[in-house]
């Protein structure tokens, strides 16, 4: 194979960034061109062997074999059953209803976002449900645009880290699938990390920097004054909003609680959590045949988005192997100099340039497995990456200039922010949520609070840089890309 066909693989990888924000087409369709292109071009140069783009079919089968995939309609669901049920709204009047004091609007949106970000299922989407029920309402107490801007963005992005979230379920898969591969690959006695390690891992720092967010929320609007006129106050809950957020609160909790301790399975909870919603919503009146039949066709739509871009990225990421893209890449991680803090601190970096212009789905299925598997050969702690990827991510979309949250939001409010004023009302939770991630960087035991004992005496002992070096040498030196077939599915 020629040297340049890995190099065509990194090419291929900046025309999707390139392609997703010059063409404006769905994701899926830029992913699915561009692995159509790199196939061509490796093909037509006869330095890829055709036949090798034979086991797609196959690759995809196992995929979609997948028991843990189940939860995408499921919670895609939920999502579309939080949106056209009363939910929402109870869940926002009951909040400001018992908050008190002047920055209960702007707790009460955070609160919401908490609650609400895990079912929405993306960012994109939980900016939409933001805006379309937290906005208005926040405008009515007085909330300045840029304020409001600041919160729908901030509490769009705690569905990232919050468990169990759609975006946790699809980085376990990933992270099982890499750590996989790692472990093969060095012969180590680990215990491959699964879902459940993850949201686990995630649950402390997610908990801490919700606890931030609340307290910023708090803080800095405890003596806010009034932005103008509030004709249309926010009116209190009735019995039966307050009935129905309360009703709502604990089966999150519950569902939450049950997942994290693993009484329950991810795709138990979303299961269960559908069934509710739509029991309420048949008991209450608002799923009307003409609703629901509305409700599943969003939700057919969606899910089948989700799964094309998981059809598109599986495609491209094996482009990517067959032109040696992923030993190019875990060359270059063998080689950055220093200990594995260093290592995984230049990996989160690039994950983090990614995810100016993709989104937590699009980096899950394209990014993470180029990068992730190279970089546990070199960092055991699998569960310790798993929660710094989704740090990193939170911290992207945040980004005041282009993070994708930020423009998201500045899109769909339709009006114009100042960029001074929208990055002084985020600038205190971005102060929180590097903090966060610098916490979690130099204390990895964070991510391991309640880990069980069994757990810790698996964990493998260090590897010798020498050892280290050998094994890498071992990867990249192969006449063949790595078998295509490593990671299986659960």
């Amino acid at each position: 194979m020629s040297a340049m066909m890995p190099w065509l693989g990194l090419g291929l990888l900046a025309l999707v960034g390139l392609g997703v924000i010059g063409t404006g087409l769905p994701a899926a369709v830029v992913l699915l061109a561009t692995a159509c292109l790199g196939a061509a071009v490796g093909a037509l140069s006869g330095d890829v062997p055709v036949h090798l783009l034979g086991v797609l079919p196959e690759r995809l089968i196992n995929l979609l074999e997948s028991d843990l995939l189940q939860a995408i309609p499921l919670y895609v669901l939920m999502g579309a059953l939080i949106n056209r049920l009363p939910i929402a709204d109870a869940l926002y009047r009951s909040c400001l209803a018992v908050l008190p004091g002047r920055a209960a609007p702007v707790v009460s949106g955070i609160v919401l976002g908490a609650l609400l970000g895990p079912m929405n299922g993306s960012v994109g989407a939980s900016v939409l449900a933001l805006s379309r029920v937290a906005e208005p309402r926040l405008a009515a107490s007085g909330i300045a645009l840029a304020d409001r801007a600041a919160i729908i963005t901030v509490a769009s992005t705690l569905g990232v880290v919050v468990p169990p979230s759609l975006v946790l379920i699809l980085l376990g898969d990933a992270m099982l699938n890499a750590h996989t591969i790692a472990v093969t690959a060095t012969g180590r006695d680990d215990r491959v990390i699964n879902t459940q390690d993850v949201f686990h891992g995630a649950l402390a720092p997610a908990g801490l920097y919700l606890a931030a967010c609340l307290v910023l929320a708090w803080w800095f609007n405890r003596k806010r004054q009034p932005d103008g006129k509030m004709p249309n106050a926010v009116a209190r809950p009735t019995r039966q909003q307050a009935v129905l957020a309360t009703v709502t609160v604990l089966a999150i909790l519950i569902l939450l609680g049950g997942v994290a301790t693993g009484y329950f399975y991810a795709v138990e909870a979303a299961a269960m959590g559908g069934f509710t919603l739509l029991i309420a919503g048949f008991v209450s009146g608002r799923l009307p045949l003409p609703v629901l039949k509305d409700v599943l066709a969003d939700v057919l739509t969606l899910t089948g988005a989700l799964f094309f871009l998981l059809v598109a990225a599986t495609t491209l990421t094996l482009v990517l192997r067959i032109l040696g893209t992923d030993q190019l890449v875990a060359a270059w991680i063998a080689a950055i100099p220093g200990g594995s803090l260093t290592a995984t601190v230049i990996v989160l970096a690039a994950i983090a340039v990614t995810a100016l212009v993709l989104d937590a789905f699009e980096i899950i299925f394209v990014i993470v497995p180029i990068v992730i598997p190279p970089l546990l050969i070199r960092v055991a702690d699998a569960r310790w990456v798993a929660v710094l990827v989704l740090l990193a991510l939170q911290a992207s979309f945040l980004n005041p200039l282009i993070g994708y949250a930020v423009m998201m939001t500045r899109t769909v409010l339709k009006r114009p922010i100042p960029f001074a004023a929208l990055l002084r009302s985020l600038f205190p939770y971005l102060i929180a949520q590097a903090a966060l991630l610098a916490a979690v960087l130099l204390t990895p035991q964070l991510t391991h609070l309640g880990e069980g004992a069994d757990d810790r005496s698996r964990a493998a002992p260090p590897i010798s840089n020498g050892e280290l070096e050998k094994r890498f040498d071992q990867m990249i030196t192969l006449p063949e890309p790595p078998p295509l077939d490593i990671a299986p599915t659960k």
